[in-house]
């Protein structure tokens, strides 16, 4: 089993500069930083550090994933946010729980004892709708559907057809702006029926840059996303 921590990133250096150095090297076989665009230091920093970095030519996170998956060189992914929000300890609890047998494990700010430090009343709502609604649509048993922290098959990003643009398009066009990914995968894993765990991960606050959520847009395209996925029949397989 090989592991590619994949870290999400537009000018987070000074959280990088933090939190990458608690990575420790024989966690993962490749640590590959995607890059939004970013006009601090990211992309140098990243460089020194000796990852594999990409920057992506397409705004959004959902082109960043599209762009980068073909260099992912592991049998599964670890996405990961560096700014903070992500304890790096937890990355080879993520990795141990997978080899149990799942297929996907979850690092849920909200299991057990795990609590947000980053939550305001309106994402911490949101966070709590949109995971109920997808497990009262699509017959998921998460506690966090929400988070980036998780761990699981490189190729189910293309057996789940989270690669195809038709999968976001018609949302970001209603609304105005580009999503994610990690709503659709939720949804999309439990339809498939997918074995799947949590890991509490206690999410402490952001460290510097500027949080990047469009809370309005994110939130209504997000909603429609899932609810329409209702409605889709598919054939995915784990």
């Amino acid at each position: 089993m090989t592991t590619t921590l994949l870290v999400v990133a537009k000018n987070e250096e000074e959280a990088m500069r933090i939190i990458m150095p608690q990575v420790k090297p024989e966690w993962v076989d490749q640590v590959l930083v995607v890059d939004g665009q970013s006009t601090d230091g990211t992309v140098e920093y990243s460089k020194s550090m000796g990852y594999d970095v990409y920057v992506q030519k397409e705004k959004g996170l959902r082109a960043a994933y599209t762009e980068v998956w073909p260099l992912i060189t592991s049998d599964y992914v670890i996405t990961f946010s560096p700014d903070g929000n992500a304890p790096p300890d937890d990355i080879p609890k993520l990795i141990a729980k997978i080899r149990e047998g799942y297929d996907m494990v979850i690092g849920s700010r909200y299991f057990e004892d795990a609590v947000s430090d980053d939550d305001d009343i309106v994402t911490g709502f949101g966070n709590w709708l949109f995971t109920n609604t997808i497990n009262l649509l699509h017959g998921g048993h998460y506690t966090d559907a929400m988070t980036i922290y998780r761990i699981y098959p490189t190729k189910l990003y293309y057996q789940l057809e989270l690669h195809k643009p038709e999968t976001y398009e018609r949302f970001e066009k209603m609304y105005f702006t580009k999503i994610g990914i990690e709503p659709i995968l939720s949804a999309r894993a439990a339809k498939a029926g997918l074995k799947m765990a949590d890991i509490p991960s206690h999410e402490p606050a952001r460290i510097g840059g500027e949080r990047k959520l469009q809370i309005v847009r994110w939130g209504l395209a997000y909603m429609t996303q899932v609810i329409w996925e209702k409605f889709i029949k598919n054939n995915y397989k784990a």
